[in-house]
């Protein structure tokens, strides 16, 4: 079993929330942090980042102002780095299971984001994350790597894909079943 399980597909296609749905069923120490979409009258805005201890600071915003963008996006490399750079540097210091969401196009204009991926990718900590399904060398890099398994999402496939993290979790011996519950 690989000790890295990235999770990539289309946009929207639901895997942040899958990784949010399937921390809960682990009995593992995880850190690292994840993206949620900022919306306003149901368009959206932004991305916000959150630590899974808690912390969060706007990632990207149609409303901010610079070099570093993505499409509409203004990205603050800054809050990134502040929040989600210190976050996978204390996941390695502290925990048991990292979690990246997301390698892609907004967290790497950061270097020391990279830099920190490559920082736990070396530590031997499992990792649960999502990377970009659209070709860029880091990212690509990072999924070639031997110890990396990818799986794709759909809207299709949740169910099936849901089961294999959970499977995976089990491996790396993580999950724990909740009262009442069978697989």
């Amino acid at each position: 079993m690989k000790r890295v399980l990235l999770l990539t597909g289309q946009p929207g296609t639901g895997k942040t929330a899958l990784i949010r749905e399937a921390l809960p069923q682990t009995q593992v120490k995880a850190g690292g942090f994840y993206t949620e979409e900022m919306r306003v009258g149901g368009t959206r805005q932004g991305f916000r980042i959150v630590t899974l201890d808690g912390q969060e600071a706007v990632l990207a915003h149609v409303r901010i102002a610079g070099a570093h963008r993505v499409g509409k996006y203004g990205v603050d490399t800054d809050s990134l780095n502040t929040i989600g750079v210190s976050a996978l540097h204390r996941a390695v210091q502290e925990a048991d299971l990292i979690v990246i969401d997301e390698i892609g196009k907004m967290e790497l204009l950061s270097d020391h984001f990279s830099e920190a991926v490559l920082k736990v990718m070396n530590s031997g900590k499992k990792v649960l994350g999502t990377v970009t399904l659209s070709p860029h060398p880091f990212a690509d890099e990072i999924k070639r790597r031997p110890e990396v398994a990818t799986l794709t999402l759909t809207r299709d496939n949740r169910a099936e894909v849901m089961a294999q993290v959970l499977t995976w979790l089990d491996a790396v011996g993580e999950l724990r079943l909740r009262p009442g519950d069978s697989r």
